[in-house]
């Protein structure tokens, strides 16, 4: 499997690559990423912000933060996500969807306390963040 994948946004005009290997993969419950993807759960990928490379339309991209911890990055052409600076954190999320030749292997969900959706899969289910990222670090059941 190569280290570099490439993505875009929904109409391409904005294409990412992104190298090396993730620092973590796994899928986020809580409400904002849930507002955000449009979805009951957002799966993500983190990068360290230097393993990240806007290859195409830069000047598309425009950027939301509702909060310090998240800025979330998105093409004003057609709207699609790209990514989530997370400067709080040191890590750039990529989404899961945006670079389909990744092999996304999740290994926790994170803010399982707000799912709307649980999930059997045998994971981590994190409270909220792990400890290292200022969260708890306490687990709760499937």
């Amino acid at each position: 499997m190569s280290n570099t994948h490439t993505g875009a946004c929904f109409c391409g005009a904005v294409e990412i690559e992104v190298s090396g290997a993730p620092e973590a993969m796994g899928y986020c419950h809580c409400g904002s990423c849930r507002a955000w993807s449009a979805g009951p759960v957002n799966a993500f990928t983190l990068w360290k912000p230097e393993a990240v490379k806007v290859t195409k339309g830069e000047e598309l991209l425009s950027e939301y933060a509702k909060n310090p911890t998240s800025e979330r990055q998105f093409c004003i052409r057609c709207g699609g996500h790209v990514m989530t600076g997370h400067p709080t954190f040191g890590l750039t999320d990529v989404y899961a969807a945006t670079i389909p030749s990744l092999d996304f292997r999740p290994a926790l969900h994170v803010n399982y306390a707000e799912t709307v959706l649980p999930m059997k899969d045998g994971l981590p289910k994190l409270k909220d963040f792990p400890a290292e990222l200022g969260g708890s670090g306490e687990a709760i059941p499937e």
